[in-house]
């Protein structure tokens, strides 16, 4: 392997490696990340928040993408992109750092500064990790490498919620609000504060874990990549980025699948719990379960049986059907889980619930169908896309938070109505969308 900085696309001998070391991050995405679904409903009951309140976890945390992804793209031109993954490893370790005064004080501020900062590192991970993983192959198959990576991300997804459940929510029937209604001012303080106190322990680990991990890839023989100095004499517009409509547009698919992505994912084990579903702290791995699923389909379809485009098109079809469910299935019925899981032994759910999982089914292929059809023929403007594309998780920020809004002032069912608009335009994208390469015809 040559130490000159070149294209990893015309390299395709040498990607098993990076590919490793990536899947590894994309891993640790996964698990920070599909912890905020347990972390929720908890901090929900640690600082006696309402349901809008306690979405503002998720806008903490993916707010500091769009905040940071300029920044992070900046940073990534001076360091290079394997500095710049050990810098957002280190920085998620002080995020971590900072749930512990935030657990021991039980204040709601301190846990939405630590989310930021583990998400500002995140933005630096992303920033570098996405194109690597499209850029290091042939572009037709871009998407089948992101599934590889997002099998590993909602992987995480799967075990993170599970341990967080086994680890910190074991024993919460102390913690309902009619056994806690009973209890004295000083007492129901006392019992929330050892309750957030558990955090401690496993953010202590989870730091040291990041602490490693950040010296084995500033260790590791991980290739440096330079998008944008292959492209260096091209002539490039004064409009820049403005001037591709793939990339805009793909931003705002990408804003929207991943606002609802995060609604699936983190909003159901407060949805179980207001359908008294009893293991809510562990349901985000239901949804991540499906994503996995709906990964394998991609890695074995892409592209050999089904294009980008036409995976992208099918998900926001199942995303309209799937959400169509939640709106109108039982809060009794257990039917679709008995069929589909509960026959395996795994606690079944409501139809309404179950079909909020399938979401994750539907949302699988949309992220790694976006970024290869985004930064399609960007050339010297590559890694400006990509940081557009990262600045687009914003979605994750501000979806929910509508959703919370409506849940709030209506009821938690009907306000999944905020996704149909969002698969809408992710279908107007993959059928046209993707295709513009001017605003005007």
């Amino acid at each position: 392997m040559t130490t000159e900085t070149t294209s990893l696309e015309a390299r395709t001998p040498s990607t098993l490696i990076p590919m490793v070391i990536i899947g590894v991050l994309f891993f640790v995405f996964g698990f920070v990340t599909w912890l905020n679904g347990a972390l929720i409903p908890f901090l929900k009951i640690v600082c006696e928040l309402n349901e809008f309140q306690a979405l503002f976890v998720t806008f903490a945390f993916y707010i500091a993408y769009t905040v940071m992804a300029l920044p992070a793209a900046l940073v990534l031109r001076r360091t290079g992109y394997k500095t710049g993954m050990v810098i957002g490893l280190v920085v998620m370790m002080l995020g971590s750092l900072i749930f512990i005064p935030a657990a021991q004080s039980s204040q709601f501020a301190i846990f939405l500064v630590a989310l930021f900062v583990l998400g500002t590192g995140l933005t630096l991970l992303q920033t570098a990790a996405n194109p690597y993983i499209v850029c290091i192959g042939p572009r037709e198959s871009a998407a089948m490498r992101m599934s590889v990576m997002g099998l590993l991300n909602k992987g995480a997804g799967v075990v993170a919620p599970v341990v967080f459940t086994l680890w910190v929510l074991t024993g919460m029937d102390q913690f309902d609000e009619d056994v806690l209604m009973v209890l004295s001012g000083e007492e129901r303080a006392t019992r929330l504060a050892e309750l957030s106190n558990r955090l401690v322990v496993p953010y202590l680990y989870m730091a040291a874990a990041l602490l490693v991990l950040a010296l084995f890839v500033h260790f590791s023989t991980l290739p440096e990549l330079n998008v944008d100095a292959e492209h260096e004499d091209e002539a490039g517009d004064k409009l820049g980025i403005l001037n591709y409509p793939q990339a805009i547009l793909g931003a705002i698919a990408l804003f929207t699948y991943v606002g609802v992505e995060v609604i699936a994912g983190d909003t159901i084990g407060l949805y179980g719990r207001r359908m008294d579903v009893d293991h809510f702290g562990s349901l985000t791995a239901y949804t991540m379960t499906f994503m996995v699923i709906g990964y394998i389909v991609g890695v074995v379809c892409i592209p050999r049986f089904l294009s980008q485009a036409k995976a992208l098109a099918f998900s926001a079809v199942f995303g309209v059907l799937f959400t169509i469910g939640v709106l109108t299935g039982s809060a009794e019925s257990h039917l679709i889980s008995e069929v589909l899981f509960g026959w395996m032994g795994i606690p079944t759910v409501p139809d309404t619930v179950a079909f909020l999982a399938l979401l994750g089914l539907a949302n699988a292929l949309c992220w790694p169908a976006i970024w290869p059809l985004s930064l399609q023929d960007l050339g010297k403007y590559t890694s400006v896309g990509s940081a557009l594309l990262i600045m687009g998780i914003a979605g994750g920020a501000v979806i929910p938070l509508i959703y919370g809004h409506f849940a709030e002032t209506t009821d938690n069912q009907s306000a999944y109505w905020v996704l149909l608009p969002c698969y809408a335009f992710i279908l107007f994208y993959a059928l046209k969308g993707h295709k513009m390469r001017r605003w005007k015809s």
